[in-house]
């Protein structure tokens, strides 16, 4: 296979033009190319009046052309591809049991039910179809479903989402391919496969969720809904057990935990039985919107979108007092949404669907905060933290997204009208004093970051630009320990993804999904076979 990188082309370029610019370097016709893909596509941008596509592809020739030293963007190369395991000869009386349905927990599921482990997957929350309604008539009503909502149901949090798919984990073993391959595979667009940044929107990333489990179930994979696990028995430092709904119990030698980083009540239970867990780095603050227009400004020098993607950014500044500013979930096009899970405490989240044409784009600028912040030497302190934020915004919104303009907050007096611009949100909203949610010094970097920021996106700091509160759930409060097999001290128990403190989007839980159904396949042999009487 032929990789040729650096073919750089015109905004207002079609397929073809990328043929015949390759067709060129190599000095062939479009006859002699047998296959054809493309590898990477981005933008560069840096000279803001010549913006152009810069694309990487790799084809096969129906003949053999020699290659010289001439052009180091020309090589040969072979895509690694993803390979399954090989199964242990260990022997499970029961089915593995996942819990959640999540980015990590689909995935993991996915994989175990393709080998034959006919896994059995429970989830506090409904399944897509129903989750949906519930989610969009809290937006409408307020009124909030504590076990079907932004955070909890089909899906997880990542379906109410960008459905952002770049991922900073090193991938030498084709897992990365394998989850955009599979999403594809389910509905997904196929520039996902390629693009700089591939992102899906939540108007599609609900029916690809949908379809994974409809696959999942066709493989032998038991789904359970509105079916939370309520407790984890344990014998001889071993599971031997889960309690669903506080009523219900199923038996099961081996649990994975992928139960997302608002699974609180999961985290008690844990603590609770004393599953060696600690207290882990997060980050808190606002959502930001800015008009889509002046970022498109900032990046293209241009608001025309003909040729163009919706301009996304990425930000960060180390404030004097040594934290770190940084934007987080950044959402071209999006809306801010309201993402309560828990009664009488309010959290926010950015969402965009897949055409991102919403007329504000939003992120959220967050502070680090480590557990030298908080009170006590409780290992759930962070998420005691995080509530204690969530419920002041609650209160000053009774419920509706507690919103202020920068230049208020910086004044320190409530807003009283939107600026040049409104705001994209689901949910309701209402204007109130967040400067009063978090501790002083990170107000502070808060501040000194946005002024940071505008050096680089002109008008970052402008006085109308809208905060909302309040941006908790950054990533898990906790770290549920496990050892390089993937299995907790406490036997049979597999904690993995973003709740467990392994993950930080879909893309990077998806694969730690993979990797603890690898760990689970290279120590068992598949249900199937047992159920065969091999």
């Amino acid at each position: 296979m032929i990789h040729i990188g650096q073919l750089k082309l015109p905004l207002n370029h079609a397929k073809e033009d990328i043929i015949k610019k390759v067709c060129q370097k190599l000095r062939v016709s479009p006859s002699d190319i047998q296959t054809f893909e493309i590898a990477k596509q981005s933008i560069d941008a840096r000279k803001k009046g010549q913006i152009q596509y810069i694309y990487a592809v790799n084809l096969v020739l129906a003949k053999k052309i020699k290659l010289t030293g001439k052009h180091p963007d020309i090589s040969v190369t072979e895509q690694r591809k993803y390979q399954m395991p090989i199964f242990g000869s260990g022997k499970l009386r029961n089915s593995p049991v996942i819990i959640g349905t999540g980015p990590a927990g689909l995935f993991c599921a996915y994989l175990l039910a393709l080998n034959g482990y006919c896994p059995r997957i429970f989830e506090r929350g409904k399944m897509i179809e129903q989750r949906q309604k519930d989610v969009e008539a809290f937006w409408e009503s307020g009124v909030l479903n504590p076990e079907s909502n932004v955070q909890f149901g089909e899906g997880g949090a990542g379906t109410f989402s960008d459905g952002k798919l770049n991922t900073a984990v090193k991938d030498k073993y084709g897992r990365n391919r394998f989850v955009l391959e599979t999403f594809v595979s389910f509905g997904a667009p196929e520039d996902i496969l390629y693009v700089n940044k591939p992102h899906i929107g939540t108007d599609i990333l609900k029916n690809v969720v949908r379809r994974m489990r409809e696959k999942i179930q066709e493989l032998g994979g038991e789904f359970y809904f509105n079916s939370c696990v309520t407790d984890i028995q344990t014998e001889w430092g071993r599971v031997n057990g889960i309690t669903v709904n506080h009523q219900t119990a199923y038996p099961a030698d081996l649990v994975i935990f992928a139960g997302g980083h608002s699974a609180r009540d999961t985290f008690l239970l844990l603590a609770k039985k004393q599953f060696p867990m600690e207290a882990k780095s997060f980050a808190v603050g606002f959502r930001v919107e800015h008009p889509q227009d002046m970022i498109q400004m900032a990046q293209y020098e241009t608001t025309d979108r003909t040729y163009l993607p919706a301009a996304d950014y990425k930000v960060t500044y180390h404030a004097p007092g040594g934290r770190s500013v940084y934007s987080f979930c950044m959402c071209p096009g999006g809306y801010v949404v309201n993402a309560s899970s828990e009664a009488e405490k309010t959290v926010v989240n950015g969402m965009s669907y897949r055409k991102r044409d919403s007329r504000n784009a939003n992120s959220a600028v967050i502070v680090s905060v480590t557990p030298d912040d908080f009170s006590g030497d409780d290992v759930l302190a962070g998420m005691r933290f995080q509530q204690k934020l969530e419920r002041t915004a609650y209160q000053l919104g009774k419920g509706k997204i507690p919103q202020q303009l920068l230049g208020d907050f910086e004044s320190n007096k409530i807003s009283e009208s939107y600026g040049d611009f409104r705001g994209c949100e689901k949910g309701q909203t209402v204007f109130a004093d967040l400067r009063s949610i978090l501790p002083e010094e990170l107000n502070t970097a808060f501040c000194e970051g946005m002024h940071g920021f505008a050096s680089r996106i002109k008008g970052f700091d402008r006085p109308d630009t809208i905060l909302s509160a309040v941006e908790s759930r950054t990533s898990s409060p906790v770290r549920i320990l496990r050892d390089e097999t993937f299995e907790s001290s406490v036997r049979g128990f597999y904690p993995c993804g973003e709740g467990a403190g392994y993950a930080g989007g879909i893309t990077s839980a998806a694969m730690d999904g993979m990797k603890t159904a690898e760990a689970v396949m290279k120590k068992y042999i598949p249900q199937r076979e047992i159920r065969n009487g091999r």
